[in-house]
């Protein structure tokens, strides 16, 4: 078993490394995404999507374990209210992902019934328009983070 400073680095590693990964999916994913898409392109753009959700569970799952397991103790972050600041943004980027995983899943089952299938462009105009919202909500995430981490809201 490791010593506790030991798990508690290992825990801020994974999750720091986590929310790099996550940010740079939805970065691909905004950079990617645009009118004239074709069903082969709208899969692998699924495939990144999928990717997209696992990472972000991973991010609350190692979260979580800093919470339970880290160093500071779940007092630190559940009394904090930059802590739920932070929950808060993550929350708002999940609820902002939706739209957008339900529309390559659409567009997705459509390109396999139809390989000619192209996503109608304003709602790729839309689905980026979300994703550019999580780009912009995103950073909020970090800002409470390094406040938090610097002993602010206790």
């Amino acid at each position: 078993m490791l010593d506790p400073m030991t798990t508690d680095l290992l825990l801020a590693i994974a999750h720091h490394l986590l929310i790099f990964a996550l940010f740079a999916i939805l970065l691909i994913e905004a950079l990617l995404i645009r009118p004239g898409m074709q069903a082969p392109f709208i899969r692998r753009m699924t495939y990144l999507d999928r990717l997209y959700g696992t990472t972000a569970v991973l991010v609350l799952a190692v979260g979580s374990s800093r919470v339970l397991f880290g160093t500071k103790g779940a007092l630190f972050y559940l009394g904090n209210p930059l802590f739920w600041a932070k929950i808060v943004s993550f929350a708002a980027v999940a609820v902002l992902s939706i739209g957008p995983t339900l529309k390559l899943i659409e567009w997705s089952r459509n390109g396999r019934a139809d390989p000619l299938f192209t996503p109608p462009a304003e709602d790729m105009r839309k689905v980026r328009r979300f994703i550019v919202g999580e780009l912009a909500v995103f950073p909020l995430i970090l800002i409470f983070a390094a406040a938090m981490a610097r002993g602010f809201g206790l």
